[in-house]
């Protein structure tokens, strides 16, 4: 408890600064040779947790089960959790959002957490999605952050592209990696880099994660640092021309979660400490 409220004390302190930080970056950028940096200053949506209780469900909707139900057991990752709706899994206290994986039997599953998204809620093309989180630690944790594409046309994964803003396998704590999926460059030949904090963590820090996302590149943000630009031209050359740009003809909705095991980041194993909680401090999507 004292390490939870300390957090609270953090966040109030931390918060003016990170405002002048995200105002500073998302005016003061510029066009260099190599990269483009946009300015997307107008902020049209935002959940800053500031209720105790139940989830926004004005924002936020919930996937519920082990996704049989949709189609892709295992979340098409073979992982092992439940997701739920329950308050020991997903609830909103003292202004974080709280999402807890147990260890715990359930309707079949070893584990229960939770996934929260936005479709039919806030979706939007283009612009800058950021969240500041403090990560989980262990073995078999895997928290992500991402965007994925609206499929009421009919279109299935992964034509309707796929933007992971932020993951984390839990036993690398100064290690996260942002990644595009789409058709040519899904599942294991995804197009994806790592970014390695220096003296930081994940797990015993909040961080600010996000994107900025035009019709022609992604820009991956760790704080305040630009580490990574995705382009077109970097799908031709990755998939010898066989990819294809998908992030241009349609809206993304919001997606964050906390997997147990799975392909990756595998299975928990003896030292891995449950429960593990992912905290949500705000989410804010900008045009």
């Amino acid at each position: 408890m004292n390490n939870f409220n300390n957090k609270i004390r953090v966040k109030e302190l931390l918060f003016p600064c990170l405002l002048l930080i995200t105002l500073f970056f998302a005016t003061g950028c510029e066009t260099d040779e190599t990269q483009t940096v946009a300015t997307f200053n107008n902020l049209v949506a935002e959940d800053n947790f500031d209720v105790d209780g139940q989830i926004d469900t004005s924002f936020w909707n919930f996937d519920i089960g082990d996704g049989t139900d949709q189609g892709i057991p295992g979340w098409g990752n073979n992982e092992l959790q439940y997701y739920t709706d329950r308050s020991e899994n997903v609830t909103v206290e003292n202004g974080f959002l709280l999402i807890t994986a147990r260890e715990e039997a359930f309707n079949g599953a070893q584990y229960t957490s939770a996934r929260l998204q936005t479709k039919g809620k806030i979706q939007q093309q283009y612009g800058r999605f950021e969240a500041r989180i403090r990560l989980p630690y262990g073995k078999g944790m895997f928290p992500a952050f991402w965007l994925l594409g609206d499929d009421s046309d009919g279109a299935i994964w992964p034509q309707i592209g796929e933007i992971d803003i932020m993951e984390n396998t839990g036993d690398k704590p100064t290690e996260i990696f942002g990644t595009i999926h789409g058709p040519g460059y899904s599942g294991g030949e995804s197009i994806s880099k790592e970014f390695t904090l220096e003296n930081s963590r994940v797990d015993t820090e909040f961080h600010v994660y996000g994107i900025e996302w035009g019709p022609n590149y992604i820009n991956y943000y760790f704080d305040d640092k630009l580490y990574n630009q995705i382009t077109p031209e970097d799908i031709e050359e990755e998939t010898d021309g066989e990819g294809e740009w998908v992030f241009n003809d349609r809206p993304f909705y919001i997606i964050i979660n906390l997997a147990v095991g799975g392909n990756l980041p595998g299975a928990p194993n003896a030292e891995t400490v449950f429960p593990q909680t992912m905290i949500v401090d705000y989410v804010r999507v900008y045009q």
